[in-house]
């Protein structure tokens, strides 16, 4: 048990419960956004002017994309830009964290020594609640299980400086949406789906925790400057045909790999007949495709849901900036992608990946053709990405219609309110009771099963079938901790007619549904308002707007971290192989959410996960590797800690676009943790942009200079998977020769050479020992910069920035 104590605990807030506008800052189009913290701001002229001194220096047309990310360069003047290339260094606005990664970052965040967060910072409180029985049951056992990390993070909030939303306020993107986001802002959140803000015209970029710090420490954040990728939209949205459906043909197209370093920039005439909550669906699920984000430009859409949620002002001045909101004419696109509207089909993707689209109309036949369940076991509809009025609306139309002909959901069916406002409004309107009626069981205002928060009992482990959901990722076991179970990705009204026919081999458009009576009837096209005709109804007040907490415990849950150990100097000599993964090894393969989700803060203890869905290609099985000490087969997390215990180091080899998935630093804390030294693979996913070059020594850091070292330590963006593992003090290398992959063998001993003399663009050498006594030599890649380097000989980024307080 360790305590963690708190003083001079501050208020937060005024209570009000919109944005207010400072009459006094309207003039320079400066507006107070007092959502309970000081110094927030929109401020289009600084924008402005920073996007007018670029255009003059690249003399074209600039992208939205281009605007809003050059508007918040820390130099316009002096800033090197080229696409794909260079480096930024930007000022984000704010911060957002969901409370799973706001664990890691606020111990960090402590371990620098600053005193308060330099941006608006918030952190929400939406993964640690899991489905079981309903809502107000599951909150409020997530209230008791989950006290340790809750009391923590409200107090830490309050000590910081930061805001804190409670548990039951709803999922961190409605919650940004409903609040925070708005066109042209620069948001930096701590969940692969931020992306979610670009649907009210903003660059909402998802990262890792240590990210957060970074931008909280209030130092220049760098960006490799992204690609961007146009999608133009024509036609008109109708019918069975939702804004879901434009990312699932998106990811169809694009693949999981096929927007890495891009930012996806919709524009087009059809844009007009998306709503605002549409386009942050569509956003939403861009973290599928690998983009750092994506946006729409700003439009009547979203002037209107930022009226009905208390940001009219913000929609104002919006107006008189929209030059700078919206595309330059005649910009060009790295590439460009055309979807009519008009011609759009319904689509359902999956099972186990993303990207695997089909229409729905051809479903039931290839999954007949593909040996897939076709029985939908579960319909799933809400989540961050379809859990707004309009979505609901939609699905309770449907289900309207199922009722009045006297017929319930066939498959078992849940309803997943984005927040607390949602929830509220959609009670006082009459859906939650159609959906109900209908046999849907509404869930806590919470991530829930679409993160693996959900505690299934209708099938067994290992027992295949199908569920569908209007979630956003379905890797295998992600939403069930089953491996068998398929999960396909769609709309929420295609998920709510699934639901009703029990069966994949159902197409809404032609086909008839059969009513107790023997009366056969065919849905009509799903109806709904894109916004509430009255205000939204705010429903409970769950904001923390004070906190006198003056000590925090920590027991199971908590832990405060412990430096790693500092390379010897010397090179890595007979590593054994933890794990040879065989496919696809994403971070839920490395580091699984669900029920681990209440170890987050506790890295010892979430450890215990490592690996445990990757597969061995040994054996074809997961959570079985041979521990090579004493000839057993184990779990991978068991054989670890042995191997750690008596002194041996390891390391894993991998497949194509290891840490594919969440930005999950844990992926990278828990083999560092367990005596890992080496990541060895393929490729790695980059998911959420590139990796940084290293920060000059001289950089002008306009912090006190008793903060400076620490500021220098966070200047380098802890982004993605590679830097994730660099930042703990592991090596990522990459096969020179991917074909190699092919020459290790579970049983070998490896040794990197080199490491000496590591420098940037300077490969290492690995010898294969194998029990044979023969030997094989292959090259290795790495990416590593000076900085970087640095970071490896301390043993981590956080020794380095100790050695130099």
């Amino acid at each position: 048990r360790h305590s963690f104590c708190i003083l001079n605990s501050v208020a937060l807030g005024t209570g009000a419960r919109r944005f207010h506008v400072s009459a006094a800052f309207s003039a320079k189009a400066k507006v107070a956004m007092s959502r309970f913290e000081p110094g927030s701001s929109v401020n289009y002229e600084k924008m402005h002017e920073n996007i007018n001194i670029v255009r003059k220096r690249l003399n074209r047309p600039l992208t939205l994309s281009e605007k809003i990310v050059y508007g918040h360069l820390d130099n316009p003047a002096g800033q090197e830009i080229e696409r794909g290339r260079t480096y930024l260094r930007l000022r984000p606005d704010r911060v957002a964290m969901q409370d799973a990664t706001a664990q890691m970052a606020m111990l960090q965040f402590i371990s620098s020594g600053l005193p308060k967060v330099a941006v608006p910072s918030t952190i929400h409180c939406d993964h640690l609640i899991e489905a079981q029985i309903g809502a107000a049951q599951d909150l409020q056992r997530a209230k008791d299980v989950n006290q340790e990390v809750y009391n923590f993070l409200a107090t830490a909030a309050a000590k910081y400086g930061v805001g804190f939303w409670k548990p039951g306020s709803g999922i961190i993107h409605q919650i940004v949406l409903e609040n925070y986001a708005y066109p042209g802002v620069m948001l930096i959140g701590t969940d692969s789906h931020t992306p979610n803000g670009g649907g009210l015209g903003s660059i909402s970029i998802g990262v890792g925790g240590a990210d957060a710090v970074d931008v909280m420490a209030g130092i220049p954040w760098e960006l490799k400057c992204p690609k961007v990728i146009g999608v133009r939209l024509t036609g008109t949205l109708s019918g069975w045909t939702s804004p879901k459906d434009v990312i699932l043909k998106v990811a169809g197209i694009l693949t999981v790999k096929g927007g890495t370093g891009a930012i996806v920039e919709y524009h087009g005439p059809g844009v007009d007949s998306v709503s605002c909550t549409g386009m942050a669906t569509i956003c939403n699920m861009g973290a599928e495709i690998g983009a750092t984000t994506s946006l729409f430009p700003y439009n009547h859409r979203m002037k209107t849901y930022m009226e009905k949620t208390g940001r009219g002002e913000i929609a104002a001045l919006a107006d008189q900036f929209k030059d700078d909101l919206v595309p330059d004419k005649g910009c060009e696109y790295d590439q460009l992608i055309e979807i009519n509207l008009s011609e759009l089909k319904p689509h359902i993707n999956g099972p186990f990946t993303p990207d695997l689209a089909h229409p729905v109309s051809d479903i039931g036949a290839i999954a007949k053709k593909s040996g897939w369940p076709l029985e939908v076991k579960v319909g799933l509809i809400g989540s961050c990405t379809n859990s707004s009025y309009e979505d609901m609306g939609r699905a309770a139309s449907l289900a309207k219609q199922a009722l009045d002909k006297g017929l319930k959901c066939k498959a078992q069916f849940t309803v997943t309110p984005g927040s607390e406002q949602i929830r509220a409004t959609i009670e006082r309107d009459g859906y939650t009771k159609i959906l109900s009626d209908v046999g849907g069981v509404v869930l806590a205002n919470a991530c829930g099963p679409c993160i693996g928060q959900w505690d299934r009992k209708d099938v067994k482990k290992g027992e295949k079938n199908t569920i569908v959901t209007s979630y956003n990722r379905n890797f295998t076991a992600r939403n069930d901790a089953n491996p068998a179970t398929h999960a396909f990705v769609t709309s929420p009204e295609i998920v709510t007619a699934l639901a009703l026919a029990g069966t994949l081999n159902f197409n809404p458009e032609t086909d008839y549904l059969t009513a107790p009576s023997g009366e056969k009837f065919k849905l009509e096209p799903p109806t709904g308002d894109e916004l509430p005709s009255r205000d939204f109804d705010p429903g409970q007040d769950t904001y923390q707007q004070q906190h006198n907490i003056k000590e925090t415990d920590f027991y199971n849950r908590l832990q405060l971290l412990e430096p790693f150990d500092k390379w010897h100097g010397k090179d890595l000599e007979d590593l054994r192989v933890l794990i040879k993964v065989k496919g696809k090894c994403t971070t839920d393969h490395i580091s699984a959410a669900g029920p681990w989700l209440k170890f987050r803060g506790h890295l010892d203890n979430i450890s215990n996960n490592l690996l445990i869905g990757a597969v061995n290609i040994e054996n074809d099985a997961v959570n079985k590797v041979k521990n090579q000490l004493t000839g057993e087969y184990e779990g991978v997390p068991d054989v670890a800690r042995h191997y750690k215990a008596n002194g041996v180091n390891w390391l894993v080899v991998g497949d194509e676009n290891y840490g594919e998935g969440s930005s999950r630093e844990h992926a990278a804390l828990e083999p560092r943790h367990l005596g890992g030294r080496a990541i060895i693979v393929k490729s790695f996913a980059r998911i959420h942009g590139q990796f940084l070059h290293r920060r000059g020594k001289n950089a002008n850091i306009k912090l006190c200079a008793k903060y400076s070292s620490v500021c220098n330590f966070f200047s380098v963006l802890f982004m993605h998977t590679e830097t994730n593992l660099k930042k703990q003090g592991l090596l990522p290398l990459t096969f020179a020769d991917p074909s190699d992959y092919d020459k290790i063998h579970p049983d070998d001993k490896i040794s990197i050479t080199g490491l000496k003399s590591l420098s940037p663009g300077k490969p290492l050498t690995a010898v294969i020992k194998h029990s044979d006594g023969s030997q094989d030599r292959i090259s290795l890649n790495h990416t590593f910069n000076e900085t970087q380097i640095e970071w490896f000989q301390a043993g981590s980024a956080l020794n380095r920035m100790k050695e130099l307080q």
